[in-house]
């Protein structure tokens, strides 16, 4: 299953292709554009997953509507976005948001409301989750007494690399800081009790935050299954890893093929797609308490 090439359809926008995402710049403003590429271990996969960008999103545009701090949202309305003239706007209609252009943070500010990934990896062999002293005894996946913040760098290439928020104060200042820790948490807990009523246990996520006119707003992926941890409530049992609603399920699939991850990856059977793809729709439905239609 292949996508439509996205962005030979915006004239000469300035143009800046990301994993799974374009960017076009208009100027004081941009063009998010959410394609159906998806990415694992740091590989642009050679198959799509079909409304992905669209589900994405729509979860994003939730998020930014529910939540209760300011953002970079302007509008999803096409009509309102200046296209070139000649957009095909069946391309773009439901993956498109027009955007405040800002100066970006260069902090991921990571929130973990659970023991797992790298921070249980780190929690195994020193007793610490990114560098913060944790009680001894916890298992994979259990619920941590408070939430913790672990910032990380930005890296336009592999992963992004924990730091401690002592050097994240170094880079960005120390009120700035404290600024971010506080609101990531807070909006991550307002997120995390909404998705539990909703039987998704969100364990963690990583916000981005930009500035504009010296005020912190926040930007691009809002706790989404490709930002986050998206654990269904009723079949969680820490001691192990959790079924989720990310696209774990392509990494576990990558795992069975003998992929070496240093070459290009192998083209996803149809029977992952669709379950890949009903499991986005899933977190939508359930988050959101509607369908997920499009034409």
């Amino acid at each position: 299953m292949s996508e439509p090439v996205l962005q030979t359809h915006l004239g000469d926008l300035p143009c800046r292709r990301g994993k799974v995402r374009d960017v076009y710049d208009l100027g004081d403003r941009l063009l998010l554009v959410s394609t159906d590429r998806i990415s694992a271990f740091d590989w642009v996969l050679p198959t799509a997953i079909p409304d992905k960008g669209r589900v994405l999103t729509q979860i994003r545009a939730f998020w930014f509507q529910l939540l209760d701090t300011p953002n970079h949202v302007i509008s999803l309305d096409l009509a309102h976005m200046g296209l070139p003239a000649g957009t095909d706007p069946g391309l773009l209609e439901g993956r498109t948001m027009l955007v405040r252009k800002c100066e970006v943070v260069p902090i991921e500010c990571v929130v973990r409301g659970y023991l797992e990934g790298s921070a249980w990896k780190e929690y195994c062999e020193t007793g610490h989750a990114c560098g913060i002293r944790l009680p001894s005894g916890l298992r994979q996946g259990d619920k941590l007494e408070q939430p913790i913040f672990t910032p990380a760098t930005k890296e336009e290439t592999g992963h992004d690399i924990n730091i401690s928020f002592e050097r994240m104060a170094e880079i960005v200042g120390a009120d700035t800081a404290r600024e971010l820790r506080d609101r990531s948490i807070d909006i991550y807990c307002q997120g995390a009790e909404f998705a539990r009523e909703r039987g998704i246990l969100v364990a963690d996520t990583k916000f981005e935050w930009g500035q504009v006119g010296g005020e912190l707003i926040l930007i691009d992926e809002v706790m989404t299954p490709d930002s986050s941890r998206f654990w269904p409530a009723q079949l969680y049992q820490p001691g192990g890893a959790q079924p989720s609603f990310d696209k774990q399920f392509v990494r576990d699939w990558l795992g069975t093929t003998g992929w070496d991850k240093n070459s290009p990856p192998p083209a996803l059977p149809d029977d992952v797609v669709t379950k890949t793809r009903a499991k986005y729709i899933e977190a939508f439905e359930r988050l959101t308490g509607k369908p997920f239609q499009w034409k």
